[in-house]
């Protein structure tokens, strides 16, 4: 049922209102870190106002914590990303110092489209990407885990590394 705009922006601003700290204070406790948690309560709030289902919601902070958990989810995964790619960049530069500012951008810019494309796969490709990459993990365990082939978990990974190459290098 789609809801009025002025009704919509009433709900949102009722839930705001009445959520808002309790939200950002249980994302604080998550992260440790008061920007990200200003950061995603604002994200979890903008994608509340994209939900058709406002008016029927009973259990508005369970709504909220479902929401934002998938918020913080995607942001512990952008990070360990970064970290990773960051980390490799520091092994592969040409001098021991830090990447300059230019290159921790490009980096940064780089990554932000990688996770965006990660973002539109399907789901078993993406799972199957981040289990190899991230977690180190054999194909042969990746293949249990998705209840796939051994040969099908290899298709999924040279579809998303081309795709990653494509991200990289157009």
């Amino acid at each position: 049922m789609q809801i009025e705009h002025p009704v919509r922006q009433e709900l949102v601003k009722d839930l705001y209102i009445d959520h808002r700290g309790w939200l950002f204070g249980w994302l604080r406790k998550k992260l440790r870190c008061p920007s990200d948690a200003a950061d995603l309560t604002q994200d979890t709030f903008v994608r509340v106002m994209q939900c058709d289902e406002l008016a029927q919601l009973r259990e508005p902070r369970a709504f909220l914590t479902t929401t934002a958990g998938r918020l913080l989810i995607d942001h512990l995964r952008r990070r360990k990303l970064e970290q990773s790619y960051l980390g490799a960049l520091a092994l592969y530069s040409s001098d021991a110092s830090a990447p300059s500012a230019e290159d921790h951008h490009a980096a940064l810019e780089t990554l932000n489209a990688l996770a965006t494309m990660l973002e539109t796969l399907p789901p078993k490709p993406r799972k199957a990407f981040l289990l190899y990459r991230l977690e180190g993990l054999p194909h042969a365990e990746i293949a249990a885990r998705l209840g796939v082939s051994v040969s099908m978990i290899k298709q999924y990974l040279a579809t998303v590394l081309m795709q990653c190459y494509r991200v990289l290098y157009g």
